[in-house]
């Protein structure tokens, strides 16, 4: 090739396949990056409605012809801190897949617990099993408590003030069913006010009621 031809190709402005970029990616264009610093913007996960606790794993055999077959059970708790919480147990052959069917079978038994000032309405009594529990409501600020699986549990349910007692046993799984059981038979506590004005109602209309009579 004459050094006329190159030079017309120079000021056209083409380049010959046969040249050597002094640097890797000269001669193309960039690609537009996204975000402050160029990477890439992903969106944050979405944080989860329950919080999850393991409160046992055991591993358990079922005899079958050829042998014993393992396979693990896992209790767990899950609650929002807002008034809701459950309990519930889950098998499998792997931990995560007992953990996962906990989880799904947790979520369709939610009990919801009726909180005042940072504690329970009053106080409740239950027995599950050979479990036996006690739980008092606390002043605004003393602090939760129990103890093991029960303090877990009142914790996720969002309760902060409370005085409880384990007797009977200390199997887990017994005194998990049995705080739940004894969360959902609490009642809501009503406003003296609330009692009152009922009360004035029910006078007013007793008194409407006498007139019409009288009237008669």
């Amino acid at each position: 090739m004459s050094e006329e031809k190159k030079q017309q190709q120079q000021e056209a402005g083409s380049v010959s396949p046969t040249n050597n970029f002094s640097k890797p990616g000269e001669g193309f264009e960039k690609k537009r990056t996204f975000g402050a610093k160029g990477g890439r913007r992903f969106s944050p996960k979405p944080k989860e409605e329950f919080e999850q606790r393991i409160l046992d794993v055991a591993r358990v055999t079922r005899v079958m012809k050829g042998g014993k077959r393992m396979s693990f059970r896992v209790c767990i708790a899950i609650g929002d801190k807002k008034g809701r919480v459950a309990v519930a147990l889950g098998k499998g052959a792997d931990v995560t897949l007992a953990v996962n069917k906990a989880v799904n079978n947790a979520k369709k038994d939610i009990v919801e617990v009726p909180i005042y000032n940072d504690s329970i309405p009053h106080e409740i009594r239950g027995k599950f099993g050979s479990a036996k529990i006690i739980l008092k409501p606390s002043s605004k600020g003393r602090g939760v408590i129990a103890g093991g699986v029960v303090r877990v549990i009142l914790d996720l349910a969002g309760v902060k003030s409370i005085t409880c007692k384990i007797l009977g046993t200390n199997n887990k799984v017994n005194n998990a069913k049995c705080t739940v059981m004894c969360l959902s038979q609490l009642k809501k506590r009503v406003n003296i006010k609330d009692k009152e004005v009922k009360k004035e109602v029910k006078k007013t209309e007793e008194k409407k009621v006498l007139k019409k009579v009288e009237k008669k």
